[in-house]
This record gives C-alpha cells, structure tokens and sequence, in this order.
C-alpha cells in the first residue's frame, strides 16, 4: 500500500515520505479500513514536528482521523462489518497506523459505521475536533435552554461546538476574528457571531443573555476576563487548548462567582465517553445537524503542504485524498 510515514520528528519536508509499505493485518477486536480521506488536525502537526512529545516505535503513519470501507476484520469482530463505511478517530493514538494510507487498522469502536447520506469531507473530520467539542459540551449537565459562548466559532472545534449545542437546544454566541470567520460562524447557526477585533465583545455577550452557561474556551489565558464577565454564576468554563504558558485567576472573583473551570484534551478522556460521544456525533451528523468546514484537499503525495497548510493556520479543514 501507499502511506506517508515519518521515523523522527522535525519540518515536515525533512520527515514526511510517502513510499509502498507493507499493509496492516487487522488482530483480536480490530478492523482494517480502506481510508479514502484522512484528516489533518493540529495535534498531528505537533506530534510530527516533535512539540507534543509522542513514542515511534520505528516508523510513525500520521494523523488521528479518516473515512473509509472496512476491508477485512480480526478475530472477535463480526464479519458483517466487512464493507461498511465506516469514520475513524484517534486511529494514531498509541499506534503505528494512522490514517495517512491507504489502510490502517484500529479496534472496531474507532471504526463508526456512518449513514451513505453523510459526505466523506464530514465524516473524514469529525473525529478530534467534533469528539472535543461534545466532550467540552454535554459531561456538565443537560443543554436544552442554555446559552453557550464558543471562542474561536470559525475553528474545527468551534464550528462543531456551535451545531452540536444547537442540536441539544442551547442558544449560541460566538467569538470570530474576521468577516468571513463570521460568516462560517454564522452558517453553522450561532445565534450572535461578535468579531472581537472590531466589537466590544462583553457588550454584546450582555445583551445577548443575561449569564452564559457554558463556554468553550480555545484561548483560556486571553479570554478569561471576558468569560468571566458575562458568565452567570455557576457557569461551566472548558479549556481544550493552551494560548499561553500560565493561567493567573483572581481568586476572590472567581469564587464569588462559583464558575467551574474544566480543562480537556481529547487523547485522556475517559474511553468510554469518547466511544458514546462517538455514538450521539454520528447521531448528529444522520441527522444533518453537523455540516462540513471549508476543505482543503491534498493528494498523499503533497502531505508536506497539508501539514505547512495547518500550521499556516488555514480556515476550514485540511483533509489528504487516499483516492489520488
């Protein structure tokens, strides 16, 4: 098969290669999946280029995310998966196989079957992104009647963020940094898009909702004062992802305000969350509740500048295409 493989970390022209590689056999309780699109998160940028430190035991196939066609199964899986097309996450998680080939095998959970109406350029990047924002979501209590602020609403957790608490029956306010990052935010159904570079963006919060009930929360050090100061009390603040090194909190405030700060990364969630928040996601996106970002399309053999087009920092997703 085709793949694209790294053996140490660094620039992706200096470590990416893409070269024939022997196929993975599928052992007790996984699947093989044939993956037609795999996609790019920032996280696999990182463990590429060696900022989050991860183990290679000999050769690394990038990224967590794809979909595909179950081609052959192991031991213990019905074989009445065979053929079903299936999205993927986390596939590179404590493993050499990731979704950047033309197979990769993971345990059958990874493997979720998804509905023929759901696009592949969705199903290709639910996995890390989509996983995250139900996990900043639903763990604090039920949604119906809450109003929910989504830092970063153009982003790939954002936007997931944004559709999955309008499905649950929350209002929506969002934070955007452009025009067009507000137009993205706005499609997906955010109920008040603010472009915090032009707005006062507690002002608007305010007249928004009397006290945001949850917020997700991509830049915790840069946006704590502003959470704070339209959160009700009792609110539930999630952080899953770093903006700066240290955190400072007033404290008194804090207290008096009874908010919760939780903070999340995906790769720790407790296995069996992750595997039924994969469940209510698929649920989300049969029923046309999720929608696919912008993609940016790849060729394996260009992987380079699919990972160069993440940490440019491009809006929308980028995804690699297994079928060029």
């Amino acid at each position: 098969m085709r793949a694209a493989l790294y053996t140490r970390t660094g620039k992706a022209r200096d470590v990416l290669e893409v070269r024939e590689h022997e196929m993975p056999e599928p052992g007790r309780g996984q699947v093989r999946v044939r993956i037609s699109l795999s996609g790019v998160n920032p996280s696999d940028v990182k463990r590429r280029d060696g900022q989050t430190p991860s183990r290679i035991d000999g050769f690394q196939v990038p990224h967590m995310d794809g979909v595909g066609r179950i081609d052959t199964v192991g031991s213990g899986v019905s074989p009445d998966r065979v053929g079903q097309r299936v999205w993927v996450w986390m596939a590179a998680l404590d493993s050499p196989w990731g979704t950047a080939a033309e197979y990769c095998v993971v345990p059958e959970e990874q493997a979720v079957p998804l509905p023929d109406h759901v696009p592949d350029e969705l199903g290709a990047c639910l996995g890390v992104p989509a996983l995250t924002a139900h996990q900043c979501l639903f763990p604090d209590g039920p949604l119906p009647g809450t109003d929910v602020l989504v830092a970063g609403g153009a982003g790939a957790v954002g936007h997931f963020a944004i559709e999955l608490a309008k499905w649950a029956g929350a209002r929506v306010a969002a934070t955007v940094s452009s025009p067009a990052k507000a137009e993205l935010a706005l499609k997906a159904g955010a109920d008040l898009v603010v472009n915090y570079r032009t707005q006062d963006a507690a002002a608007e919060i305010r007249a928004f909702s009397s006290g945001i009930d949850r917020v997700v929360e991509v830049a915790p050090a840069a946006n704590w004062e502003l959470d704070t100061a339209v959160c009700a009390t009792g609110a539930h603040i999630v952080a899953y992802s770093v903006d700066r090194p240290t955190l400072e909190l007033p404290l008194l405030p804090s207290l008096g305000a009874l908010v919760t700060l939780r903070f999340l990364l995906i790769y720790g969630a407790p296995r069996g969350a992750v595997v039924q928040a994969a469940r209510e996601v698929t649920a989300a996106a049969a029923a046309g509740a999720l929608t696919p970002l912008p993609v940016h399309s790849f060729g394996l053999a260009r992987i380079a500048e699919a990972h160069e087009a993440v940490e440019a920092g491009v809006t929308g997703k980028v995804v690699v295409d297994l079928r060029q």
